[in-house]
């Protein structure tokens, strides 16, 4: 794995170096090559350690370079070494020579996007290996035809302007890790704080306002802010989970954006205009409509023993003071510990308890306690009502995990960094905005649906008009709105190896 990193950095920021602007002096007119990493790589990259100087570097050769720095985080491949080879020695080609090369690399870029089945800016749907994209001089010029390899949409060039960035903060900045004994809270002091000043400023979410070994309030204010992009309680207090990411290097970060940016494309195509989304690690639900966002919120997922699965499906009924019908494993793991402490514990939380043929049994608080101490070979059905685990409202959709969205009663649980909490169903936190739009929007019977606002105890299926699409999903990087990069912690401990699992 070091290898493959070594080669990967080697060949990126070699590209960047050559081929495009110093992400700080973006107004630098000569970019001298210097000598890389020493690698047991490939010919081409051997002969491309020289000093070149070269003067303004087409700006085209520098888009290439930031892409082909994209793919090779995402594959690590070393064909991406031949590539360097041969795009740090291009000015020194004839123009025909030069349109080859750039024609070779647009074509392997189109080939590994169509694999994924992602729109591109210039259309194309195949590359055929003996297919000439270049027919004449009078065809694309150079830019348009690195254009037309980009992928569509909004996100491509703030991923790869932010992984150009982080790939030259890789290379420049020493990272090792830092370590703390104890928590940090304003006022406290401490010799490694420097430290943290210096990456936190590194990383862009602090403006450096002095050289003192004090916790201060402005400090605070870019611990919050890096808090925030890392999905973590934001409360200024320097602790081991703000530490751990602190300590995540430059290139782990690039590499993050750049498989994630990949698996997001490509899971994208399928998309309509209207579904529903649920980003696992982040706790977020998304609802889109017409292609616009309509509603986002928190959501409370599994934990990491009772996973959230990944899958695609479509929202077909919604209920209105569901019952809980409670699978038997969750009768064995969560409830019969509270029966055997308390046997009136099911009349508390509102069970009913049948037996195989449906009969409905009634005990004793001492002989529930009894009966929890041995096999329980019984069904139990918590009740509508406030204190019910599925809330006011639940979403059905097929699915052989037995999986839904629903609400809950315990709001409070929102408020957590961490919400990976339930046993793999999805709690919504915006539940009634989404019920509501779904009732103005799916619902078939709209006139039951008003008369059963005030209805807090008969449960009711209302079916849909049109099903709606919904996708669980497991992405750990973005870009967000405001141009943040965006981390969230592996809850699953899935790794790299998720993500591109359908593309391999």
């Amino acid at each position: 794995m070091l290898g493959t990193r070594r080669v990967v950095v080697a060949i990126i920021f070699g590209l960047l170096q050559c081929l495009s602007v110093n992400p700080v002096a973006a107004d630098i007119k000569e970019i001298r090559v210097k000598p890389l990493l020493t690698l047991d790589s490939t010919d081409a990259l051997h002969r491309s350690k020289q000093h070149i100087i070269y003067k303004q570097a087409r700006p085209e050769y520098a888009a290439l370079a930031r892409h082909l720095a994209l793919l090779a985080l995402v594959t690590g491949d070393r064909e991406f070494a031949a590539f360097y080879g041969e795009l740090t020695q291009i000015e020194k080609n004839n123009s025909q020579e030069q349109h080859l090369l750039v024609e070779q690399v647009v074509k392997e870029i189109g080939r590994f996007w169509q694999q994924r089945k992602v729109a591109l800016k210039g259309g194309f749907a195949q590359f055929a290996p003996d297919e000439a994209i270049f027919e004449s001089p009078k065809g694309q010029s150079l830019s348009q035809l690195v254009l037309s390899v980009e992928p569509q949409g909004n996100d491509f060039l703030a991923v790869v302007s932010h992984i150009q960035q982080l790939l030259w903060l890789d290379s420049k900045a020493p990272w090792p890790e830092i370590r703390l004994n104890r928590l940090l809270r304003v006022g406290d002091k401490s010799e490694r704080l420097q430290e943290i000043v210096k990456r936190l400023a590194l990383l862009g979410d602090l403006v450096i306002q002095g050289s003192d070994d004090v916790y201060s309030s402005w400090m605070e204010l870019g611990v919050k802010q890096f808090q925030r992009r890392h999905g973590l309680k934001t409360d200024g207090v320097i602790g081991p989970k703000t530490m751990a990411w602190l300590n995540l290097s430059p290139y782990e970060r690039a590499r993050l954006l750049a498989t994630n940016f990949v698996e997001k494309l490509s899971f994208q195509h399928q998309l309509p205009d209207r579904y529903l989304l649920v980003n696992i690690p982040a706790f977020e639900l998304l609802l889109i409509d017409k292609g616009l966002e309509v509603l986002r919120s928190r959501v409370i997922v599994g934990k990491p023993s009772r996973k959230t699965p990944l899958l695609s499906s479509e929202i077909s009924n919604v209920v209105i003071n569901p019952s809980w019908r409670v699978p038997r494993k969750l009768i064995y793991r969560d409830l019969l510990p509270h029966v055997r402490k308390d046997g009136s514990y099911i009349d508390k939380r509102q069970f009913d308890v049948f037996d195989a043929r449906g009969n409905k049994l009634e005990h004793t608080p001492e002989q529930w306690q009894e009966l929890a101490r041995g096999r329980f070979p019984y069904r139990m059905v918590q009740k509508p009502g406030d204190i019910n685990a599925l809330g006011r409202f639940k979403f059905h959709f097929a699915n052989r995990y037995s999986v839904y969205l629903h609400d809950t009663p315990d709001k409070a649980l929102f408020d957590e960094s961490n919400r990976a909490l339930s046993s793999g169903c999805i709690r919504v936190e915006s539940v009634t905005a989404l019920a509501n739009w779904m009732a103005a929007n799916l619902i078939k019977d709209k006139q039951t649906w008003v008369e059963y606002q005030s209805n807090n105890s008969e449960t009711r299926w209302f079916a849909f008009r049109q099903t709606l699409p919904v996708h669980l999903v497991y992405w750990t990087a973005w870009i967000d709105k405001r141009n943040l990069p965006q981390f969230r912690d592996d809850i699953y401990n899935f790794g790299q190896k998720v993500h591109l699992a359908e593309n391999n």
